[in-house]
C-alpha cells in the first residue's frame, strides 16, 4: 500500500485488494492558494466534511461523504460521525492493513468513536492547529488510538502556510522513530512492533 499526502488534509492512498490497483483520495479540497492536482482519477473519493470545494474527480469514482459501511473494489470503508454536523472520520480496510483518517478533528475521539477508530495500523492526524488538533491535542489523540504509524497532515505548507509546522508534533510525541519521505510504502509484515513510527510525508 502506498500513501501520499496532496496538502492540508488531503491523502492519495494506492492499494491492491484483489486483482487490480485502487487509488483511494480523500478530500481533495480546492486550497486557496499553492499546488494541487486541478483533477484526480480515483476509484474511491472519500470527503470527511462534505463534496463542496472538491477538485474534479475524473472517470465514476464510489463517492462516500456520510457515515455509514461499504466494500467496494475489495476495499472496506467505515465512516462515523465526527463532533460537528457534515463531519465524518474514515477506516480504510484493505490489504490487512486498517487505516484511520481523522478529518480536521479538533476534539479528542468519544469512546464510539474509538470503538471504530481505536484498533487501527496507521493513524494519519491532524496537527497544524488551524481549525484542527495542535501539537499537543494530536498527541492525546494518537495515545487513545495506539496505532503502530503515525501520519501527521494539516501541517504547514505551500497551501497552508499559517498552520504550525510539523516539527511542533514531532517534538511534543517525543517520537524516537522518525521517517521523513515523499511517498511511503506499508506493508502489515513491516509493521513496527516496539515503537510507533512517525512517518513526515513531503506534500506531493
Amino acid at each position: 500500500m502506498h500513501i501520499s499526502w496532496l496538502g492540508n488534509s488531503a491523502i492519495k492512498i494506492q492499494t491492491k485488494p484483489l486483482d487490480e490497483d485502487v487509488v483511494v483520495v480523500i478530500d481533495p479540497y480546492k486550497p486557496d492558494t499553492g499546488n494541487f492536482p486541478r483533477s484526480i482519477s480515483p476509484q474511491i473519493g472519500l470527503y470527511t466534511r462534505g463534496e463542496e470545494g472538491s477538485v474534479t474527480l475524473s472517470g465514476d469514482p464510489f463517492v462516500l461523504t456520510t457515515p455509514g459501511e461499504c466494500e467496494t473494489k475489495g476495499v472496506l470503508v467505515t465512516a462515523v460521525q465526527g463532533h460537528e454536523p457534515g463531519q465524518i472520520f474514515l477506516r480504510i480496510d484493505s490489504e490487512y492493513l486498517k487505516i484511520a483518517h481523522l478529518g480536521n478533528a479538533s476534539k479528542q475521539l468519544t469512546n464510539e468513536q474509538l470503538e471504530v477508530l481505536g484498533d487501527v495500523d496507521v493513524l494519519i492526524v491532524p496537527v497544524g492547529g488551524k481549525g484542527c488538533y495542535n501539537a499537543e491535542d494530536a498527541v492525546k489523540a494518537v495515545n487513545a488510538v495506539e496505532p503502530r504509524i503515525v501520519i501527521p497532515m494539516m501541517f504547514q505548507s505551500d497551501i497552508d502556510p499559517s498552520a504550525d509546522p510539523v516539527s511542533a508534533f514531532v517534538k511534543a510525541y517525543g517520537a524516537k522513530d522518525v521517517v521523513e519521505e515523499a511517498k511511503t510504502i506499508v506493508k502489515k509484515k513491516d509493521l513496527p512492533q516496539e515503537d510507533t513510527r512517525v512517518i513526515v510525508l513531503t506534500k506531493e
